[in-house]
């Protein structure tokens, strides 16, 4: 019985350290990834769904939430030309020499270039949660394979 309590202590506490290395890789992804997102929006100085008092202190779309606002007030707008694609085409192949057709996919891209920076915030988002509770998961690994390593010492009875 003995033996197998070493055994086990030994192997929560192994886990215990695998959930702390792989805690540091989630969270290192998720420090990487956001710090590129938002190094991308600024880049782009985006500046559509900002109140004018916004852009004159030179404020830009470099959040999550910015980008959601701007991905819908593109939306609204691109709608404006046309409610939907098909009924911007009328029956018709695209045609890009078009004008109202080629603003209308270029209003399309950066829609969709701003929604899918909303949800890769969320999954950093997740990704970051999750490595912060694999290191909980890990200290408390870790410690209950050192109680139970003790408790295998210590004769029974």
């Amino acid at each position: 019985m003995v033996r197998t309590f070493r055994y086990l202590s030994i192997l929560i506490t192994i886990f215990g350290f695998i959930a702390l290395a792989i805690s540091g890789a989630f969270i290192s992804q998720a420090i990487s990834k956001n710090n590129f997102l938002i190094g991308a929006m600024k880049e782009e100085k985006i500046t559509v769904g900002l109140t004018p008092e916004q852009v004159q202190r030179g404020e830009i779309v470099d959040t999550a939430p910015k980008a959601q606002k701007a991905a819908d007030t593109i939306r609204g707008h691109r709608q404006n030309i046309a409610p939907t694609y098909n009924e911007l085409l009328g029956g018709k192949q695209f045609d890009p020499t078009n004008p109202k057709q080629i603003t209308y996919m270029q209003a399309l891209n950066l829609e969709n270039y701003l929604y899918t920076t909303v949800l890769t915030s969320g999954v950093i988002t997740i990704a970051g949660g999750a490595g912060a509770f694999m290191i909980l998961t890990g200290i408390v690994d870790i410690i209950a394979g050192l109680i139970l390593f003790s408790m295998a010492r210590k004769p029974v009875g």
